[in-house]
């Protein structure tokens, strides 16, 4: 019964086939001008067989394709709407796999393959600083070096220079602390950008005594003006002059970071002052960061054949300050340094979504391949009545890309939903983040994805119908499956479950690596702290002692308020960026000429910053409140700088220089204490040497720092209410806790690890539907063999085994593939992970 019944369904659908076509002969009969009783007559005489495929060849021939693929499509959303069940799921896991690839490709076509939007990309070089035996890779250019540069540079036909500063503008309801570029005239001229509205800057501009000038940033152009139009012309005032708005940039990615606002070089009061010294001091004002373009001609080896030549002259003719430094300089391509940190993670993030859409067209291979199983019948009838094998083909051909179109405009939509995520991860490798879009090319790759996955899927699905009519319409009472497809659909689970096992270990070798590293013990204890920056307005406290004020008369204000614990002000917290290092002397050490004086990481703090933070003392005192200006100058170390310096003897009591080394008389410190390592650059980094002196004595500090069981919310009021108490023109900034602070650390690893966990994940569900789906019909296809075994007296358990069995062998075959593959793919990404080996026995195993 129930074969007839699978019988009887087979031949209602080849009927509804056969009057589809049988009502498009019809009506073309009738376009021609032929009745319609006598059209209907002639397409039934017609539709005795072959006759209407050979009317579909003909048509082919006669060019009258557009009219078959509106046919062809037709058959395949009819197809789909017979089988719901499975065209959602090939559609569902179509758009999951390619969906993935469309938000990763977004991102790498955003970063690594647009080119940047200024002039002639290609030429624009950064040039680089390198003092190696100081361990600094990207020394900052000085005043007197960029000039040396401009002056004997052939291959760069333009140079310009950038550092950024913090300062406070005047003339809006509050304060606000701004992050200012500044910039020479060149700069943006060279980039090729020209601004929105008003001017960019002018050579006058740089002049002594010119009229102080402002561009602003587009960001903050929208964000605090509300992109005011008449915007160009308003006055405000920084560092107590009136500076004038003269443009505002588009809307570009800014190099080599984010700026509220530029001005002119002379402008700044820190780089004039600079340029003053820089006749008696070479190295005045070392933070410049210099970019160039190539000159006509001239190719990037050319420039660093330059730069090298350059480099070598420094160390001959300065060898007291370059020659023990192992001082050299080089130049990369702008485009090259903008994505150098980005690149190895996006490129395994899109490797990982490519192997995440083969498992999808393998599983959609198996789900086609099963359905065509089912259709075998009606496939053989058609032939048997006179169907085509190419015609056949080509509807199931259209079948599955409309199948992969209707996948790919979901997964479309999926990728366009996390822009905003992806844009934040990107933003942490790279200012390109916000570059990244659904633009033409991102889809042009959904679209050559999806016809590329409808045609895989449907040639792995195969057809072979022609060899099996005999059989096919012979009955169903003894149906069984190709033994060909079956080992296909085995094959492809077999592919499924070892690209599964690789994308598994990666996944779990960057897991495995972020756990090590958020268990690195960082030095400190940042639970209920909060931070606050205060960056003085530096014409209004450029004595010391008014800055000694300020902070002390704050903290007292602060240590008042209730819930608070302890408070404190350093020149940093304890998680930072790039490392500055400073040269120090020992008393009673002499340094050969040809040795280099001993570095450490300099700190200023107040007398509690130790127990704010929860920094250990592990020797000796902290600061106490008697190390004012008029004692005798103290410091203390950390735990590293001891060990390293101090080896062979008790640090405490000993002396160390620092500041002005070339002085006669240079300012000692007495070591009066040992702290705890602090992992200011990140956990995956080690500790360095660290020196710390009292904010009285030397220095200066930025941040507020208070232990309390407020929140931040109540903890941010408080803290403005107390500074704007003491100068209403003061702003805060960067109000966070030290918690927040010490995740942003690890947000990098953390996403890349969750997204390639994602992709696995996902992997895995799709290969395990696969393989259920491979097992199910297996068992379907033996329903009248495993009756007959329990007729005989077989066992269930028997059974069991017999159908695990047959999964097992199919996933232990991808295991053994996988596991290999998976070995030689963790060596391509030592580089990511953090004191876990690629070859990790515990990730393998797992």
């Amino acid at each position: 019964m129930l074969g007839r019944w699978s019988r009887n369904k087979a031949e209602r659908e080849l009927d509804e086939e056969m009057r589809f076509h049988l009502d498009m002969e019809t009506e073309k009969l009738i376009a021609r001008g032929v009745p319609p009783a006598e059209a209907r007559r002639r397409a039934r005489v017609a539709f005795g067989g072959v006759e209407v495929w050979k009317e579909a060849c003909r048509d082919v021939r006669r060019g009258r394709t557009f009219e078959m693929l509106v046919h062809d499509v037709r058959w395949a959303l009819r197809s789909i709407r017979r089988a719901p069940g499975y065209a959602l799921a090939v559609i569902l896991t179509l758009a999951l796999g390619m969906g993935a690839n469309t938000a990763i490709f977004s991102v790498v076509n955003g970063i690594l393959l647009q080119p940047l939007p200024y002039a002639d990309d290609d030429s624009l070089v950064l040039l680089r600083q390198q003092a190696i035996h100081l361990g600094v890779d990207n020394l900052a250019f000085s005043i007197r070096e960029l000039y040396d540069v401009q002056e004997q540079s052939s291959a760069l036909s333009a140079i310009a220079e950038y550092h950024s500063m913090s300062f406070t503008l005047l003339g809006r309801e509050e304060p606000m602390r701004v992050r200012t570029g500044v910039v020479s005239a060149s700069y943006f001229p060279l980039l090729g950008v020209k601004p929105v509205l008003g001017r960019d800057f002018r050579p006058t501009d740089e002049h002594h005594g010119a009229e102080a000038v402002l561009m602003l940033s587009h960001g903050f152009w929208q964000r605090s003006f509300g992109g005011d139009p008449d915007i160009v012309g308003q006055v405000f005032e920084m560092n107590d002059k009136p500076h004038t708005v003269v443009g505002v940039l588009p809307p570009i990615p800014q190099f080599p970071r984010d700026n509220d606002v530029y001005m002119p070089t002379l402008a700044c009061p820190f780089r004039a002052a600079g340029e003053e010294n820089m006749v008696e001091n070479r190295r005045s004002f070392s933070s410049l960061v210099v970019i160039g373009r190539l000159a006509p001609g001239k190719t990037l080896t050319d420039a660093e054949t330059e730069t090298a030549v350059l480099a070598d002259r420094f160390r001959q003719l300065h060898p007291d300050i370059y020659e023990d430094a192992g001082y050299d300089m080089g130049v990369v391509l702008l485009k090259e340094e903008l994505v150098r940190e980005a690149r190895p993670t996006l490129l395994l993030l899109l490797a990982t979504a490519l192997l995440v859409l083969i498992i999808a067209c393998a599983n959609v291979a198996n789900l086609t391949v099963a359905q065509r199983l089912r259709r075998d019948r009606e496939l053989a009838v058609r032939v048997a009545l006179g169907a085509g094998r190419g015609h056949l083909i080509r509807q199931q051909l259209t079948q599955s890309l409309v199948l992969a179109g209707l996948g790919a405009l979901l997964g479309l939509a999926l990728a366009y939903s996390g822009l905003g995520i992806l844009k934040s991860f990107a933003g942490r490798f790279t200012p390109r983040g916000d570059n990244i879009e659904i633009d033409m090319w991102v889809l042009l790759f959904t679209l050559i994805a999806a016809v590329l996955t409808g045609v895989l899927t449907s040639g792995m699905a195969g057809f072979g119908t022609r060899g099996r009519i005999a059989s096919a319409l012979r009955g169903s009472r003894t149906t069984t499956a190709n033994p060909g497809r079956l080992r296909l659909r085995a094959l492809l689970v077999t592919a499924q479950v070892a690209v599964s096992v690789v994308l598994l270990v990666i996944a779990g070798l960057t897991l495995r690596s972020l756990l090590r590293m958020q268990s690195v013990d960082p030095g400190f204890d940042s639970s209920k702290v909060v931070t606050a920056r205060v960056l003085l307005n530096w014409s209004i406290y450029n004595e010391h002692q008014d800055q000694v004020r300020f902070f002390e008369t704050a903290l007292d204000e602060l240590a008042r308020q209730p819930g608070v614990s302890t408070v404190a002000a350093a020149s940093d917290l304890p998680i930072r960026g790039s490392r500055r290092p400073n040269q120090f002397m020992i008393e009673g050490q002499q340094v050969d000429s040809d040795e280099l004086r001993p570095v450490f990481d300099f700190r200023s703090a107040t007398p509690d910053y130790f127990q704010a933070v929860g920094i250990p003392l592990i020797k000796g005192r902290n600061f106490g409140h008697n190390d004012h200006e008029a004692a005798p100058y103290v410091a203390v170390i950390n735990q590293t700088m001891a060990k390293r310096y101090f080896a062979d003897r008790d640090p405490i009591g000993q002396r160390v220089a620092i500041g002005d080394l070339d002085n006669e008389d240079p300012q000692w410190h007495t070591i009066v204490g040992v702290v705890g390592d602090v992992h200011d650059y990140g956990p995956d980094l080690p500790a360095t040497e660290q020196l710390y002196v009292p904010f009285r004595q030397d220095g200066s500090v930025q941040y507020l720092v208070l232990r309390t069981d407020r929140d931040l919310a109540a903890s941010a009021v408080m803290i403005k209410d107390v500074v704007y108490g003491l100068d209403p023109q003061q702003p805060v900034i960067e109000l966070q806790t030290l918690e927040a602070a010490q995740r942003t650390v690890t947000d990098a690893p953390r996403l890349t690890s969750t997204l390639l966990g994602l992709f696995a994940l996902l992997a895995l569900a799709i290969t395990a539907t696969g393989l259920s789906g491979v097992i199910a019909f297996a068992v379907g296809q033996r329903r009248n063999e495993i009756g007959i075994r329990m007729a005989l007296g077989a066992r269930r358990s028997t059974v069991v085994l017999m159908i695990l069995r047959q999964g097992l062998s199919l996933v232990s075959g991808g295991l053994l593939i996988g596991l290999g593959l998976a070995f030689l793919s963790s060596q391509r990404v030592a580089d990511l992970l953090f004191e876990i080996p690629p070859s990790d026995p515990p990730t393998f195993t797992g």
